[in-house]
């Protein structure tokens, strides 16, 4: 049942965040053609959407082996196994969200990519909800590792 819902919480987690999120964004754009976009638009696009996959998908792989779980609650409620150790080295010795991070620099490759500010609003509206997201997980993991935590957020920023 464990491996059941760390592969459906991975699973939902690429859809919405890969699939789902860039689609609203096309939708809410008017539906553009998503093709000749001019070089430097698209190498912008590229390197914005390749860099952030990358880091979600290290920080997806390092939480695995290093936090043996996932630290992602959907607002309180457990996704995932949560992570039992606190991770402060790998990607999140840049920030404590490098999941978010990563995929909020993909989602900034897809409003280059679309060029509208329909898109850009859809990434605001996106980012206001996982702020509300992280500041709940902060909770949970100011609980589960205390001192530990505190002293992780005093030496590392937010994003």
């Amino acid at each position: 049942m464990k491996i059941f819902r760390e592969i459906l919480g991975y699973l939902i987690g690429g859809l919405l965040f890969v699939a789902l999120i860039p689609t609203i964004m096309w939708l809410a754009s008017g539906m553009p053609p998503i093709v000749h976009i001019g070089a430097l638009r698209a190498s912008i696009t590229g390197l914005l959407m390749v860099g952030g996959i990358t880091l979600s998908i290290w920080t997806i792989i390092y939480m695995k082996h290093r936090g043996k779980g996932n630290p992602m609650d959907a607002f309180g409620h457990e996704v995932a196994p949560r992570t039992q150790h606190l991770m402060t080295d790998g990607p999140y010795r840049f920030n404590r969200n490098p999941m978010l991070t990563g995929t909020l620099t993909y989602l900034a490759g897809v409003v280059v990519w679309l060029w509208s500010w329909q898109a850009v609003a859809v990434w605001v509206a996106f980012f206001a909800i996982m702020f509300i997201q992280v500041l709940s997980e902060e909770h949970r993991l100011q609980r589960d590792f205390g001192e530990e935590y505190k002293k992780y957020c005093r030496c590392t920023r937010r994003f």
